[in-house]
């Protein structure tokens, strides 16, 4: 593009990246330079992160990319894994464009199988997937008002655990024990690779207070919790977690009252719940808070004659891993779960 300019991003350029990215309407908190130390930390991936500049040096656009490399799961990159956003970002849409194809050129003479941009907008010159949808719900100025609105049985099933004197906790890395105890008991449950523990302590770090941890605790013990960014106006949640024993308590439910309650007093005005196939079971839960489906387009850049990757839980060849991992020693799966996670977008 005439006048624009590609650049590789550099330790010096923090402060204009994020002050960019914090004043773009259109950004995510995942564009914000902090994930190229956190990624880069806890996993090791290479990044290449890019930004473009106008014919005056001013900052007018920033593309985040991470490479994943391993013998099981193929060389791919992606913008940016692990969450549901990312892709370019810039002034226009010219912008955007010209990072991507600097992208795209630049590994193309490499072993990388495809780029996967995870975008809020459709781009007419890329394949795309588009069966998953954000779910977004509007915030009202008070939690009366958003009590008011839920349904009869919504509220009941807040009132039940309520009942049970649990302890609510809410705060930063001095939780993080009790999240982990959690999040990592229901991912075996799942049949999913869990994270490090160190993976999320170097977001809580690098982040600060957008980033908050929600703990419940029942009977002294942590049974409920939830992994909270804020940025801009929007709080995410794009880690809730609940043990199985605590189901038939309705534990989930209070989790997310009180996350919603959280949101509101912080004075945020969006909150998103996560991405979910069209009327999956997790839309449907989330749909029943009132959230709103906003759909996620992910762009791919693939060699010519390459099909979509399909590298999701839903792929049929990955049923049996999921079935014996779900049946592996909690310990085992915390020990073996991070080398293999780290490469799962």
């Amino acid at each position: 593009m005439q006048g624009v300019v590609i650049r590789n991003y550099s330790e010096d350029m923090q402060a204009a990246w994020d002050a960019y990215v914090t004043q773009n309407p259109a950004s995510s908190i995942y564009h914000l330079s902090a994930w190229k130390t956190v990624i880069e930390t806890a996993f090791g991936h290479e990044t290449a992160y890019l930004y473009a500049a106008d014919a005056q040096g001013n900052l007018c656009g920033v593309l985040p990319l991470v490479r994943l490399k391993s013998p099981l799961f193929g060389d791919f990159v992606v913008s940016i894994p692990y969450f549901n956003y990312g892709g370019a970002l810039g002034e226009h849409a010219e912008v955007e464009s010209a990072l991507m194809l600097q992208a795209s050129q630049r590994f193309a003479g490499t072993t990388v199988g495809h780029i996967e941009w995870r975008d809020v907008v459709r781009r007419a010159s890329y394949s795309v997937r588009e069966d998953k949808a954000a779910m977004i719900l509007a915030l009202p100025e008070t939690e009366e008002v958003l009590w008011s609105q839920l349904g009869t049985k919504l509220r009941a099933q807040i009132k039940k655990p309520q009942k049970e004197a649990p302890m609510l906790l809410i705060g930063g890395e001095e939780y993080l024990e009790d999240f982990y105890a959690v999040f990592a008991t229901n991912m075996r449950d799942l049949g999913t690779p869990v994270y490090a523990k160190s993976f999320f302590a170097i977001i809580l770090r690098q982040l600060g207070k957008k980033a908050r941890l929600v703990v419940i605790r029942h009977q002294g013990k942590p049974v409920s919790a939830a992994f909270l960014l804020g940025f801009r106006g929007q709080l995410e949640i794009p880690w809730a977690s609940t043990v199985r024993e605590a189901n038939s308590l309705s534990m989930n439910m209070l989790l997310y009252w009180e996350v919603l309650r959280f949101a509101i007093r912080e004075g945020y005005h969006q909150f998103d719940f996560g991405r979910s196939t069209r009327d999956a079971g997790t839309y449907k839960f989330k749909a029943q808070w009132g959230a709103q489906p906003k759909q996620l387009y992910w762009h791919y850049w693939l060699p010519e004659g390459k099909e979509l990757p399909r590298l999701n839980p839903d792929n049929p060849k990955f049923k049996l891993a999921i079935a014996i991992w779900q049946r592996l020693p909690l310990w085992l799966t915390k020990l073996i779960g991070p080398p293999v996670v780290k490469y799962l977008p």
